[in-house]
């Protein structure tokens, strides 16, 4: 590290169970982020100027009005641009050294799985339950470590599953089947700083994960009540009949 970036980083090289290692372990890193709206915007802002050497931005949408109050990250002027171009600009006025990578489309299929093959970690930012389906999917079978989180109205929901050490509850478990007009924050509404404060969790998740430092827990739900400002978690089990766990012990056996 040269005396620009250990000027840059001095609190977090501060913390004895951080330090220089963890740094350079973020300097390393390379995190997909899938979803650049409301949870995205704020995780990869956090994983940018803590240092994450290289991000990769994943989305198809384009910028309205009204994701301005949610989505911090952008300003008036960007309304109507792609979501990761606009992304990818304010980043690099806020930390130059991150390389970001940008997809402009949403990821499905090869395409998903490839940009899942080349992270270390990945986040799933998305707002809708196909796509996080399909994200669970694609990390379980590549062994990726996977941190997702929605919110709607006052509530919020985080959870992770280490799948590079256990298989086993994964996404799937707890969401077997979820039609994505069941929640939509276009119906439903949400509370700006709840979306964004489950973002800096996957920030805070993803940012222990690729550095190596902290704890983060497999498949344990972490529930946020805004209204009341309350938390509560509950651990997951593997559901016997979770289709993408099946798929996945039996490619294993196959391969045994």
């Amino acid at each position: 590290m040269n005396e620009l970036e250990l000027d840059r980083y001095s609190r977090q090289l501060l913390l004895p169970n951080f330090d220089i290692q963890g740094q350079l372990n973020l300097a390393q890193a390379k995190v997909l982020v899938i979803g650049l709206g409301g949870l995205g915007n704020i995780a990869a802002t956090y994983l940018a100027t803590s240092g994450v050497g290289h991000l990769t931005l994943a989305d198809g949408d384009q910028l309205e009005s009204s994701n301005l109050p949610r989505q911090v990250l952008y300003d008036e002027s960007q309304i109507g641009l792609n979501k990761v171009e606009a992304a990818a600009k304010q980043i690099a006025l806020k930390n130059s050294a991150v390389k970001v990578e940008v997809i402009t489309h949403k990821l499905a299929d090869a395409s998903l799985l490839k940009a899942v093959e080349q992270a270390d970690v990945v986040l799933d930012c998305t707002d809708n339950f196909t796509a996080r389906q399909a994200i669970n999917r694609a990390c379980l079978s590549l062994k990726k470590p996977l941190v997702s989180a929605a919110a709607i109205r006052w509530e919020g929901q985080l959870v992770s599953f280490l799948y590079d050490q256990q298989s086993t509850p994964c996404y799937e478990c707890l969401y077997p089947s979820l039609s994505d007009q069941q929640l939509s924050c276009n119906e439903s509404g949400i509370v700006a700083p709840v979306v964004g404060l489950l973002g800096v969790y996957q920030a805070l998740e993803a940012l222990k994960l690729a550095s190596g430092c902290g704890k983060v827990k497999h498949g344990v739900l972490r529930l946020f009540d805004g209204f009341e400002g309350s938390w509560r978690e509950m651990r997951l089990t593997q559901d016997p009949e979770c289709s993408a766990c099946a798929i996945e012990n039996s490619e294993t056996l196959e391969k045994s």
